[in-house]
């Protein structure tokens, strides 16, 4: 596979993002003002305690979420006007998505999962990139298989393949070893590090475990819905 191309703007452009949600007891501020570019090839680590905005960042970001107020660009697209079909078709184009709770169709093989974002894309061989993309995660003897057969570091590992299938510009992924052993955790992290090698695809990883987010080039904390700090930038200031 190709490498996606390169450009020279940024690939994430974030002005002043406000997130804010209705709870019985009024609006919640959730995201505060976050502000941050994000470059392509970026592997970027997202850090913060529970309840900072860490994946509510990355539902923006996906365009699963709408902002409040700010600019959000992403890929080229400002995606606060667009309609939900055309934020439809951003996420097949541009963004795979690894969950921690796998997010697999449980009546689907691991071959049909995997190739469902190509078959939602129209195209009509969808199976033969996805036997491959399962090849490449280790899963070839599992194609037919379905997630209740198979243990959690394999559902990861189609989880990973099925985002990367469509070779997206952008991967965010959200807790992905939350659900998995320390050791199995480890696999899953090695193979969405060196898939992201391969394909020079941007990686967004939201983690509360700091030796994972270490293995990014770049870390950023949020608290209390802001940005507290970014250690590219913090590093950028001081040479």
């Amino acid at each position: 596979m190709d490498k996606p191309k390169t450009s020279a703007a940024p690939l994430i452009e974030a002005r002043d993002l406000t997130f804010e949600v209705g709870a019985s007891g009024g609006r919640v501020n959730i995201l505060k003002g976050v502000s941050l570019d994000i470059r392509e090839g970026e592997a970027v680590g997202i850090i913060g305690p529970s309840g900072s905005g860490k994946t509510s960042l990355l539902m923006l970001l996906a365009g699963l979420e709408r902002a409040s107020s700010g600019q959000l660009t992403v890929a080229g697209r400002q995606l606060s006007v667009l309609s939900e079909d055309a934020l439809a078709r951003f996420r097949r184009e541009e963004v795979g998505i690894v969950f921690q709770s796998f997010h697999l169709v449980p009546t689907m093989s691991a071959l049909e999962n995997v190739a469902l974002p190509l078959e939602f894309a129209g195209d009509i061989n969808a199976f033969t990139p996805a036997e491959a993309a399962l090849k490449a995660v280790g899963l070839g003897h599992r194609l037919t298989h379905y997630p209740g057969q198979l243990s959690g570091g394999e559902q990861q590992r189609v989880a990973v393949a099925r985002a990367f299938v469509a070779q997206p510009r952008l991967i965010l992924a959200d807790e992905p070893t939350g659900n998995l052993d320390r050791a199995t955790g480890l696999a899953v992290m090695d193979l969405l590090f060196d898939l992201r090698a391969r394909f020079g695809t941007t990686l967004i990883l939201i983690t509360h475990d700091p030796a994972l987010a270490a293995r990014c080039e770049r870390q950023i904390r949020i608290e209390d819905g802001l940005i507290a700090s970014d250690t590219a930038l913090m590093a950028a200031a001081a040479e």
